[in-house]
């Protein structure tokens, strides 16, 4: 994969979950780390959730390749984030034959 241009800083997060003193749990997110990111748009569309219209965008996002265990390699149950824009993670898979590049689909959700 040839002209991969990592530039933009995003934090990985993932989910951390505490009691919280009623049988139930608070989930906070816990960030792991900044990776570079190419971010490249993917068609979007508009959906209906509990009454409110949300612009639902996906995105594909290329990132140097971390070794299977690393704790900053994406999982699908994590997300980036950039300032205040939140992509959650949706599926990984490697870039190129060589390792060097992992490809994340991610969504981010904008209300209107």
């Amino acid at each position: 994969m040839t002209g991969v241009h990592l530039r933009r800083r995003m934090a990985l997060e993932q989910p951390a979950r505490s009691p919280d003193g009623a049988g139930g749990f608070v989930e906070t997110w816990v960030t792991l780390g900044e990776v570079w990111v190419e971010v490249k748009a993917m068609p979007g569309r508009e959906v209906t959730q509990g009454g409110q219209t949300l612009s639902r965008n996906a995105q594909r996002m290329v990132l140097r390749a971390a070794p299977q265990g690393s704790a900053m390699r994406p999982r699908p149950d994590q997300r980036l984030r950039e300032g205040a824009r939140i992509f959650t993670i949706l599926a990984v898979s490697d870039s190129d034959p060589t390792g060097r590049y992992l490809t994340c689909f991610t969504q981010e959700e904008v209300a209107p």
